[in-house]
């Protein structure tokens, strides 16, 4: 995820993963396919590994968002 997005509310959080998870799933999901369909069991265990440190990468992000103090907000 490269872009920063402010999560206001549980709605705006749902948005956020569902758009992650169609990231992840399009770059590391076809991977893991390819491997499957063409390639040893090392190429799907690596490209396995890889969607899982994706998956794990996201949800660092959020925890780590979620420790961050909030911004303030000049009004």
């Amino acid at each position: 995820m490269e872009d920063t997005v402010q999560i206001g509310n549980r709605g705006d959080f749902g948005l956020w993963a569902i758009e992650a998870a169609k990231q992840i799933v399009s770059e590391q999901g076809f991977e893991l396919a390819k491997a499957a369909r063409d390639g040893t069991e090392d190429d799907v265990r690596i490209a396995g590994n890889a969607l899982g440190q994706a998956i794990t990468n996201a949800l660092m992000e959020v925890f780590e968002g979620l420790l961050q103090e909030p911004a303030e907000v000049d009004t």
